[in-house]
């Protein structure tokens, strides 16, 4: 996996774990995440990204996706959010506010039918 794809499934990771506070437990998984695909620094760049104050940086990451997410194909684009919707179920639960917020990414991103279809048949 090329650095840019590590660093656009961390992001969208972090930015959906955090929608309510990161956790131990979701620090934890991202951690997991970084060390399976040898992507620490991709991990500490994500951080970095999120800064301090989420809101503040919210836009910033958006257009930073947008930008990204334009030369990926649909099926890399709805992996990346499958992982991030595995993840929340491996952690055990899946908040209101990380479900609209991945289904807001997934409509961002042009695959908002196959994520929800994706997700009924689990």
């Amino acid at each position: 996996m090329l650095s840019e794809e590590k660093k656009i499934l961390l992001l969208l990771h972090l930015i959906i774990f955090n929608y309510h506070g990161l956790d131990e437990g979701e620090r934890e998984l991202l951690s997991g995440l970084a060390t399976k695909f040898e992507a620490e620094e991709e991990l500490n760049w994500a951080y970095s990204m999120l800064g301090n104050d989420y809101y503040s940086s919210h836009e910033k990451i958006h257009q930073w996706f947008e930008k990204e997410i334009s030369g990926v194909d649909s099926a890399k684009r709805l992996s990346y959010l499958t992982t991030v919707w595995e993840a929340s179920v491996k952690k055990g639960f899946i908040s209101e506010m990380e479900a609209t917020a991945m289904l807001k990414i997934a409509h961002n991103w042009g695959i908002q039918k196959d994520l929800l279809n994706l997700i009924r048949k689990k």
